[in-house]
């Protein structure tokens, strides 16, 4: 029976190419807020406001995603891997849509004035959690040649090298996480309290784009090791 559903049609090709467009449009999401980022600093809230926008509606998009996966996925005995993992890695890969959508939402409603001793070292912190989101992505595509190898042989060592750079990448974001908070904590007495309390949590919240991403690896190492 011919199917209109585009998610049906999708598993038809491929039984990870669903989940492939999730973690795709969760990353378009995370990488719209280096942009965002740069308008905050600018002090320019229209152009804020107008990306911010972009994000929930690509974050809204993924939610649409998640949901569709969640209700048409096959059963185990059609699936190469058991469905439970692939929930958990749907699970974890919305988690970096849904993190940038907090970053942005909180923000511009704050209008945040970011302390210039701290800028550079925040836009970098930022690159690399974004890059980490990145490499989640290109090891996420390596799913449909782990399928044609039956999950064995080259294509897992090449897929083993990609989750290592993903752990690299999120241990880098820890350690300018580490070195940004001690930066931010020597200029705390210029800057107003509260103002403090949510510079911290953007920080954490960024750290978190990394860390989710680094999680996206570490469940698809363990549909390598079944």
């Amino acid at each position: 029976m011919v199917t209109n559903n585009p998610i049906l049609q999708m598993f038809a090709r491929s039984p990870f190419k669903p989940m492939q467009e999730h973690i795709a449009k969760a990353q378009e999401a995370a990488a719209e807020l280096k942009p965002f980022l740069q308008a905050v600093l600018n002090n320019d809230w229209e152009t804020a406001q107008q990306i911010q926008h972009r994000i929930a509606v690509i974050e809204g998009e993924a939610d649409d995603m998640k949901r569709a996966i969640r209700q048409n996925l096959p059963g185990n005995l059609f699936l190469p891997v058991p469905r439970s993992d692939l929930l958990d890695l749907l699970r974890m890969q919305d988690k970096v849509a849904n993190r940038a959508k907090d970053i942005a939402g909180m923000m511009l409603g704050r209008k945040m004035q970011i302390p210039e001793q701290i800028q550079d070292e925040l836009g970098r912190f930022l690159e690399t959690a974004i890059q980490t989101t990145e490499q989640a992505v290109i090891a996420l595509n390596e799913l449909d040649e782990l399928l044609a190898a039956g999950f064995r042989g080259h294509e897992v060592k090449v897929v083993e090298k990609l989750i290592d750079e993903l752990d690299r990448l999120e241990h880098e974001n820890d350690e300018q996480e580490r070195k940004l908070r001690n930066s931010l904590f020597n200029i705390e007495r210029d800057v107003y309290a509260v103002d403090v309390i949510f510079l911290y949590r953007i920080i954490d919240d960024i750290g978190d784009l990394a860390n989710y991403a680094q999680h996206v690896g570490s469940r698809l190492q363990l549909l390598l090791a079944r």
